[in-house]
């Protein structure tokens, strides 16, 4: 009989006195490196079309356990919600768990979609948890008033501005005159310069920049073509001196799928980014040694 390509279990684990709810992917065979799925938005470990679900029988089937977990105050577990920017403690308790399920395990590679992309760079500015050995990123979260603007002028109004409907509605005294102040107003927003308060903890974003030019973390990064997150993330990285030279960073794998949404709802575009981890996975050099919780 054949051996199935992996097992799944059900695991409750403590952050703080509150559960959490984590399933765990097993691959028929032990392995040495392990994805933690970290869920962000109004989301829980299932992922929206179950892509969680998927992409971790994927992984697990291509030889690397995946711990894919509910964080305080989402699905399953308790406490009261919280934002991506709060559930490092999650984060590290989930890692723990890995280590403690999986005799052998040398390091452990976080996987995020949207926010959940930027609670682990967030988790690693703040850890430099040495067990954490990569991380995928995907369209992930940078949002400012600033790069809002910026993208919506050049990937909205400006295509507007192109179409002759729009200026016939116009001179017609048409609804295009709302968009025309809305043009303007995004251009004020988009010069404008974000206000850093010194005596607060800096803004999410520059935190995911620190994380991000951090090279002793090989980093797959993962954007749709067709998402506003995506291209709000491209637009800081030209334009945002935190994030330059972002994309000519060392150890960095990148693909765009040009026609994928920001979830991937298409199957053979979820299939995609399967198929993109489990390759970005194998090819990653063998950790040197089992690497300590911080």
């Amino acid at each position: 009989m054949t051996a199935p390509p992996c097992t799944e279990s059900g695991h409750v684990f403590d952050v703080a006195g509150e559960s959490l709810v984590g399933v765990l992917s097993r691959p028929a065979t032990k392995c040495d490196t392990a994805l933690l799925i970290v869920v962000g938005g109004p989301q829980y470990r299932a992922g929206s079309h179950r892509q969680f679900v998927d992409l971790a029988r994927s992984v697990a089937a291509a030889g690397h356990a995946v711990l894919r977990f509910d964080h305080r105050g989402m699905g399953d577990s308790g406490g009261a919600m919280r934002s991506f920017e709060q559930i490092s403690d999650d984060i590290a308790a989930a890692i723990d768990l890995l280590f403690k399920q999986l005799p052998g395990l040398r390091r452990v590679v976080l996987w995020g979609l949207c926010d959940g992309a930027s609670a682990a760079l967030i988790y690693c500015q703040a850890t430099n948890d040495q067990r954490v050995g990569g991380l995928c990123v995907v369209n992930p979260w940078v949002r400012s008033a600033q790069t809002l603007a910026r993208t919506h002028v050049k990937h909205y109004y400006l295509q507007r501005l192109r179409e002759p409907a729009f200026w016939r509605k116009v001179l017609s005294g048409g609804v295009a005159w709302t968009a025309l102040r809305g043009l303007f107003g995004s251009l004020r927003t988009s010069r404008a310069t974000a206000r850093v308060d010194a005596t607060q903890q800096a803004p999410f974003q520059l935190r995911m920049a620190d994380a991000w030019h951090d090279t002793s973390r090989p980093i797959l990064l993962l954007l749709s073509g067709r998402d506003y997150t995506a291209r709000e993330f491209i637009e800081a990285v030209r334009t945002e001196p935190a994030w330059a030279g972002a994309l000519e960073r060392s150890e960095l794998s990148q693909h765009m799928l040009e026609e994928a949404d920001h979830t991937f709802s298409d199957r053979a575009h979820q299939q995609a980014i399967e198929a993109l981890t489990c390759e970005w996975l194998a090819a990653l050099p063998a950790p040197s040694q089992r690497m300590e919780s911080p």
